[in-house]
């Protein structure tokens, strides 16, 4: 397909996918009302709309959302091609990823008939009332959870990743396979360093200067200030690469992801406030198990338990993160409603918004409490991060942000540049994936000091990428190395990569990029 028609494809995707939206409804209603304006002309009537729709900010907010959907939108491709090739064009990772589906929802199924608890109950009255009543204090709840555990670990997703193959790769022929040491055995490609400082500024300029905005912080929010005063995503993306101000960062992360808060969102949220009152499923003991053994637990993060469960049970309710799943290589689980199993009309999305939570998934949402303390404007910017970013971390693909590709990265980033490291630990049976693996999935979120790990993903709104996360936890033994080639076990190995709340992020990665660049 050549570049015109991709456009074409392009624009064509994007103007369908605004026409159904409530902005678009909202620009025509303020064109209709400002044709009553004595300074809008017959004559100029085009002109006199558009100025006016510029004047009044109501472009840039159109701006802003095609600068969205241009995000989170599939690639152009040829028109005939089916639904599933344009999710994922790899049929064994197509394979792979409905085969674990399957697990997940037969492991939840199992576990409701083993408590024999529905998947979805009406609440009776009186215990509607007291869970509206306890709604900002549910974190001093204590229900019996001792018969609930996670319907996966990363450790289990690992091993469904480590044993991906492609039937149609002879790896005998392939030199970059036959040579791999690691544990991921697929021929994607990925980019080693020398790719990716080409193709990103990550070790030139400002963009990962050490601590730039630290250093120079009345420099930055002389650039800051005007981006947000602007409303402008484009320039608030481009300026979260160097790091974002601390006192900045909530409203140029709100912008990136297009997420203002507007007074329908409000609604929504309120809503489906309204549905967890309602109806009890199952995937809330999940939810609540989670944040008990997650943040919880944690330093940074146990303070806002409240907040985790809230916003944790309204995602679970909400349709509208089914969107996704058009350019996600998942498929949302279905199950059948009580009595009616088997009958394929009967069937229906569970849980609503088409994903089940595993071990940890609650330390997606925890960093960002510490920037919105307003539970719909929290909720809205967790949403626009899952449905851009953190469903690739626990989705089989090839997209080159996903965990699939963040692995093998990983691994060939260690193995280039840090071979005797590699060999080493795995001649002691401490192969570094298994170790990294757990950091790679949460983005680091519990491993880093929250400071941190804002930083880092500042990077990952800013690059709009997830290769951060790969190349930072290849950075992380390289820190160590010195430390990890005196272990002669993958306990002791561990042990050494136990700790990562004292790291500085983006010295880490600069002195990595740099060393074995040169």
């Amino acid at each position: 397909m050549d570049e015109g028609s991709e456009l074409s494809l392009t624009i064509a995707h994007i103007v369908q996918r605004l026409k159904g939206s409530h902005l678009h409804s909202q620009i025509e209603r303020r064109a209709k009302e400002c044709l009553h304006q004595p300074d809008i002309k017959l004559d100029s009537l085009k002109e006199d709309v558009r100025s006016f729709l510029k004047t009044s900010g109501w472009e840039r907010q159109l701006q802003n959302a095609v600068y969205r959907e241009l995000h989170v939108q599939l690639p152009p491709s040829h028109p005939a091609a089916p639904p599933e090739h344009l999710k994922e064009p790899l049929a064994y990772m197509r394979a792979a990823q409905a085969g674990w589906e399957k697990r997940v929802l037969k492991s939840l199924n199992s576990m409701s008939t083993e408590l024999g608890v529905p998947l979805a109950r009406m609440r009776p009255a009186a215990e509607q009332k007291e869970l509206a009543n306890k709604w900002n204090e549910m974190g001093t709840d204590e229900p019996d959870l001792t018969s609930v555990r996670p319907v996966y670990a990363p450790k289990d997703f690992l091993e469904v990743l480590v044993s991906l193959r492609n039937p149609n790769h002879d790896s005998s022929e392939d030199v970059s396979v036959r040579s791999h040491w690691g544990l991921i055995q697929v021929p994607l490609n990925v980019r080693d360093i020398p790719q990716l400082v080409g193709d990103h500024t990550w070790t030139s300029g400002s963009s990962l200067s050490l601590s730039f905005c630290l250093l120079h912080p009345f420099y930055c929010l002389s650039l800051c200030g005007p981006v947000v005063m602007e409303q402008d995503s484009a320039a608030a993306q481009q300026y979260s690469r160097q790091g974002c101000s601390t006192g900045l960062r909530a409203d140029l992360w709100a912008l990136i992801l297009n997420s203002n808060n507007q007074p329908q969102e409000v609604m929504h949220y309120e809503q489906l406030t309204a549905g967890v009152i309602q109806h009890d499923l199952l995937v809330d003991n999940l939810i609540y198990k989670d944040v008990k053994l997650t943040a919880s637990n944690d330093d940074y993060y146990f303070v806002f338990e409240d907040f985790l469960y809230q916003v944790l049970l309204c995602f679970s309710r909400d349709t509208a993160v089914l969107e996704h799943f058009k350019y996600n290589s998942a498929t949302p689980p279905r199950s059948f409603i009580q009595g009616k199993g088997g009958e394929e009309e009967c069937a229906v999305v569970y849980p609503p918004n088409g994903v089940i939570p595993f071990h940890g998934f609650s330390m997606y949402v925890a960093p960002l409490c510490f920037l919105y303390n307003e539970p719909s404007k929290l909720y809205s910017v967790f949403r626009e991060m899952y449905s851009r970013y953190f469903f690739r971390l626990h989705s089989i693909s090839s997209s080159p942000s996903g965990i699939v590709s963040l692995c093998l990265q990983f691994e060939r980033l260690l193995q280039t540049h840090l071979p005797q490291l590699f060999y080493h630990l795995r001649q002691i049976g401490a192969q570094p994936l298994r170790i990294a693996f757990k950091w790679m999935v949460r983005a680091f979120s519990g491993y880093l000091s929250t400071d941190q790990l804002l930083l880092l993903w500042d990077r990952i709104l800013g690059y709009d990428s997830l290769e951060v996360v790969a190349v930072l936890a290849a950075a992380v033994f390289a820190f160590r190395a010195e430390n990890l080639m005196e272990v002669t076990s993958l306990g002791s190995a561990e042990a050494v990569l136990a700790d990562l709340s004292t790291l500085k992020v983006m010295p880490l990665i600069q002195i990595f990029l740099f060393a074995t660049a040169i």
